[in-house]
C-alpha cells in the first residue's frame, strides 16, 4: 500500500508532503520488520518500543511512527511521523492497511470480568443458526466454522486483530463475536472496530496489577459504551447491559445506541426467571422486548443463564427472530473449560472451569450448591484451585475465602506460577483461611497430584470442581509453557492412569 493512501486516515497530514513509498507491512515488533516496513514505536507497560528503533531500521524499515522523534538516529533516511499517541495511530493504520474489514461485518463486542468467552460462543451459535457465518476472537482461540487459529491473549493487538478480521471476511464471514478485554480498551486496540452491538457482563475484582483500582478498571470498560459507540457508523447500534451488576447500573451509554438491560431484575428489558436446574440443564422463562419465551439451556448455573440471555439480546439486535435465537441456545454444546463436565464411570460429577477470580469462583460454586440443594443430595463439593503468578496478589486470599464458603473441602495447588515461587503464591492464598477451617483444606503444590488425590478421596456422588485453568492446555513455569490440561489429567485420574 502506498504511504500516501495509508496515511490518508491520519488527520492533518498533507498527501503531497509524503514520499512515494510502497509500505510492505505494519509492525510494532522490531524483530518482525521486513524491507520497506512501517514500524510503530509503542510505549509498553514494561518496554518502550522507541529503544528498538535502530533494530527496526536495520531490518529495513523505511517509515517510522513515533512519539519521540529525538530517539530516531540522524542517519535514518526514511520517513518519520511523530504523533501524540502511537497506540491510537497503530490502531488506525492497521485497520486501513487491511482494508477496514470490520466495516463489512456485523460486530459484537463482549466485555466484563466474567462470561466473555461463554457469551461470544453463544452469540456465534445464534448467528450461525441464522446462516450468518460468524468468526470468534477470544481467550480459547480464534475460529470461523471449522477453521481454527491459536490465541495468545483475550484481545490481540491491532495488527493481528485487523489481519484476522480480514481473514474472516475473505473466508466468507458475515459477523464476528469478539471478547474485548479491559487491557485492549485501555490500549486502544479495538478503537477502529465499528461495533453493532456491545455487551457488558459484570465487573468484579481482577487485573488490579494493571489497572491499580476498581475505578480505573471500570473506566477502561466504560470506553466501549461511550467513546467507541459514539464513533461507530453502524445504525442502529445496541448496548446490552447486565442490570443485576452494580457497575452495569452505573454504566453510561452513548446516546446513539439502543440500550437493553438484562438480568433477573423485573425492570430489565430481557428478564429471566429460572424454573428448574440440574447439573446438565436449566429451564427458564425469558421476557424480551419482542415477546416472552421458555428456554432450555443445556448447562447449569445462573451465571450461564445470564450469559445466554445476553447472547439472545445480541441475536435480537441482529434482527434474528426470538424463536430462532432460542432454538440455537437450546442446542448449545458448551464452551471448552467453562463448567466442562469430565465423563466417568465412578459416579462423580467432575467439572473443569476457567474461574480465576473470586466472583467467578463464587458463581460456579453457587450454581453447584443450588443444584445439590434442588436434588436434595448429600454429595460433598470439592474445589481444587490456585492463583497465577505475576498477577494481582490481592485476590489470592479472597479466592480462598470463596472456595471455603461454598465448598466442603478445598485443595490449594499451583496454577501458572510463572516467575514466582509456587509456594509463595500458596502462602498468600492460605492467608484467607481461618485456623478452624484448616481441617477442610489440603495443600498440594503439584497440580497433577492434587487432582489425582482428590478424585481418589471423593465418594461416589461427590462433586469436584477443578478451577482456574479451564481450556488451557499448558502450565507456565518461569517463562516456559509446559503441556498440561486439567481435562486430560482428570480423565487419566478417573481411569487410574495418573
Amino acid at each position: 500500500m502506498k504511504l500516501q493512501h495509508l496515511f490518508s486516515t491520519i488527520p492533518g497530514i498533507p498527501g503531497h508532503a509524503l514520499p512515494d513509498i510502497e509500505v510492505s507491512g505494519i509492525f510494532n515488533d522490531a524483530r518482525k520488520v521486513i524491507q520497506d516496513g512501517l514500524f510503530v514505536a509503542i510505549r509498553g507497560v514494561k518496554v518502550d518500543g522507541h529503544t528498538f528503533i535502530p533494530d527496526a531500521i536495520s531490518k529495513g524499515a523505511s517509515v517510522l511512527v513515533v512519539e519521540d522523534a529525538n530517539q530516531v538516529p540522524n542517519s535514518f533516511k526514511g520517513f518519520v511521523l511523530r504523533v501524540e499517541n502511537t497506540r491510537e495511530a497503530l490502531d488506525i493504520l492497521a485497520s486501513h492497511y487491511y482494508g477496514d474489514p470490520a466495516e463489512e461485518l456485523f460486530c459484537v463486542g463482549v466485555t466484563g470480568t466474567n462470561g466473555k468467552t461463554s457469551v461470544t460462543y453463544m452469540v456465534e451459535s445464534i448467528l450461525n443458526h441464522a446462516k450468518l457465518h460468524t468468526g470468534v476472537i477470544g481467550t480459547v482461540n480464534h475460529h470461523l466454522l471449522e477453521k481454527v487459529w491459536p490465541s495468545d491473549m483475550t484481545t490481540p493487538d491491532p495488527i493481528y486483530l485487523q489481519k484476522r478480521l480480514k481473514e474472516f471476511k475473505d473466508d466468507g464471514a458475515k459477523a464476528v463475536a469478539m471478547e474485548v478485554s479491559s487491557h485492549a480498551l485501555d490500549q486502544h486496540r479495538v478503537d477502529s472496530v465499528p461495533f453493532n452491538t456491545v455487551i457488558f457482563t459484570n465487573l468484579t475484582r481482577d487485573h488490579l496489577d494493571y489497572h491499580e483500582t476498581m475505578e480505573k478498571y471500570f473506566e477502561s470498560k466504560q470506553r466501549l459504551f461511550t467513546d467507541l459507540l459514539w464513533q461507530t457508523d453502524k445504525a442502529p447500534c445496541f448496548a446490552i447491559v447486565n442490570i443485576d451488576d452494580k457497575y452495569g447500573r452505573k454504566l453510561h451509554v452513548a446516546d446513539p445506541a439502543v440500550l437493553w438491560t438484562y438480568g433477573a431484575d423485573k425492570s430489565a428489558d430481557l428478564c429471566f426467571k429460572i424454573k428448574e436446574m440440574d447439573f446438565a440443564l436449566t429451564k427458564f422463562d425469558l421476557k424480551t422486548p419482542v415477546g416472552t419465551v421458555a428456554v432450555e439451556l443445556p448447562m447449569s448455573g445462573t451465571h450461564n443463564v445470564m450469559n445466554a440471555v445476553a447472547a439472545i439480546g445480541a441475536g435480537l439486535s441482529a434482527k434474528i427472530p426470538l424463536e430462532n435465537c432460542v432454538e440455537a441456545i437450546n442446542k448449545f454444546t458448551g464452551v471448552p473449560g467453562r463448567l466442562q463436565a469430565v465423563p466417568n464411570n465412578k459416579n462423580l460429577s467432575v467439572f473443569v472451569d476457567y474461574a480465576h477470580s473470586p466472583d467467578a469462583l463464587e458463581n460456579v460454586l453457587t450454581a453447584l450448591n443450588k443444584v445439590r440443594e434442588s436434588l436434595k443430595s448429600t454429595a460433598r463439593i470439592w474445589t481444587i484451585f490456585g492463583c497465577g503468578g505475576d498477577r494481582d496478589k490481592g485476590k489470592r486470599p479472597l479466592m480462598a475465602e470463596m472456595a471455603l464458603r461454598f465448598s466442603d473441602y478445598v485443595v490449594v495447588t499451583s496454577d501458572n506460577p510463572r516467575t514466582e515461587d509456587p509456594q509463595t503464591i500458596i502462602d498468600d492464598i492460605v492467608k484467607g483461611i481461618e485456623t478452624h477451617d484448616e481441617k477442610r483444606v489440603t495443600v498440594l503444590v503439584d497440580r497433577k497430584a492434587a487432582i489425582d488425590q482428590t478424585i481418589r478421596e471423593a465418594n461416589p456422588g461427590d462433586v469436584i470442581l477443578i478451577a482456574g485453568k479451564g481450556h488451557e492446555d499448558y502450565q507456565i513455569i518461569g517463562t516456559t509453557k509446559f503441556p498440561f490440561s486439567d481435562v486430560q489429567v482428570a480423565e487419566q485420574a478417573l481411569q487410574g492412569r495418573v
